[in-house]
């Protein structure tokens, strides 16, 4: 006889909801923290050039040597730290999980933050941990030191500046963090280029720090980069479990290339984090709408029937994120990514007539 998923998938994964995309053909998109400027026209002549010439027919680099060399030029990685690439920070939050997954092994991480540290956490089979933030977003410091304790988390995944509130957590309090871990804590540092602060230079003083980065907010979402450094020690562990060839022959060229070209990325950067301040300066200043600082390239809101309000957003050609019902913190919240001035004056347009209609 014929089995069925219930005969086969596990219950866990069953009760899950697939991670959702929506359709954002015709909007101005702003739901995805994705830069919203492409590469200047002759850095994409010079792409287009490489790429024209990649060999194809072969299997990538499996260890990527020449983009793990820029990476660590780029990047300023620390003197004796080792790298781990990733099909995005997706597929090393993965690897981490899948690595550390003990039989009743607990991840742990602060909540409201990424989805998937705890979506991967189910796909694993492993039990995930979460330890709700302070109302106004900061970390409860003694609440999470005393859930480390008790659960002894194989992994502690903190965001830096967090997501979905955009907000630097205390550093000396995340020191605290990593002291108390027994396993390891991993900074995932997605929002890195619009905050400017960073644990990469910490790495040598924290035998169990692990730092994350990721190329999609800085402008290259499409090829999917993500970048884990540490210790040897742990990366060597690690790298057991990447599938062969994981980060293919397209993305590090691109990669390699647009990295020697870093002053594009940083100036993009800039750009953004102006209409940043334009953007939270508008939001504040409009009644019934309660925005909140953000170290990154989006911004968290607050509104009355935030779903009413998507949806109106959505009529007039602007797709935001809402995170109403995601967590009791994020009751009525939605977020918007910083686009380019004309996106988000769209935006504020579209949400002045959304709110009074």
């Amino acid at each position: 006889m014929p089995k069925t998923p219930e005969d086969v998938i596990r219950d866990e994964i069953r009760a899950l909801t697939a991670y959702h995309v929506p359709d954002s053909a015709g909007m101005v998109k702003l739901d995805a923290m994705e830069n919203p400027y492409r590469l200047p026209a002759p850095l994409r002549a010079r792409l287009a050039q490489l790429l024209e010439d990649a060999s194809l027919n072969r299997y990538p680099d499996p260890g990527a040597r020449e983009l793990k060399a820029q990476l660590r030029r780029s990047l300023d990685v620390p003197e004796g730290m080792d790298l781990l690439i990733g099909n995005g920070s997706d597929e090393l939050i993965q690897m981490l999980v899948l690595a550390a997954a003990r039989p009743r092994a607990a991840m742990l991480g602060v909540e409201p933050s990424f989805t998937m540290f705890r979506m991967i956490a189910a796909f694993a089979g492993a039990r995930y941990v979460g330890v709700d933030l302070r109302d106004d977003f900061s970390l409860d410091i003694e609440r999470l030191l005393a859930a480390i304790e008790q659960h002894r988390p194989g992994i502690t995944f903190l965001a830096y500046p967090n997501n979905p509130s955009g907000n630097l957590f205390d550093a000396g309090l995340l020191e605290r963090v990593i002291e108390g871990s027994p396993g390891l804590v991993v900074i995932d540092e997605a929002y890195h280029a619009f905050a400017g602060r960073s644990f990469l230079p910490r790495l040598p003083r924290h035998p169990n720090l692990l730092v994350m980065r990721t190329l999609s907010k800085s402008g290259l979402a499409g090829i999917r980069l993500g970048i884990l450094i540490g210790a040897q020690r742990w990366i060597g562990q690690l790298d057991k479990v990447r599938l062969p060839y994981n980060v293919n022959t397209l993305t590090q060229i691109v990669a390699r290339e647009v990295l020697q070209h870093g002053d594009v990325l940083t100036e993009q950067a800039g750009a953004i984090k102006l209409e940043r301040g334009r953007l939270l300066q508008a939001l504040q200043r409009m009644p019934g709408v309660s925005a909140y600082p953000s170290d990154a390239n989006f911004i968290l809101f607050r509104v009355s029937r935030a779903e009413s309000v998507f949806d109106g957003l959505k009529r007039r050609g602007v797709l935001v994120k809402s995170l109403h019902g995601s967590h009791r913190l994020l009751a009525d919240c939605l977020r918007v990514t910083v686009g380019t001035p004309d996106e988000n004056t769209a935006f504020l347009s579209a949400l002045t007539q959304t709110l009074n209609p």
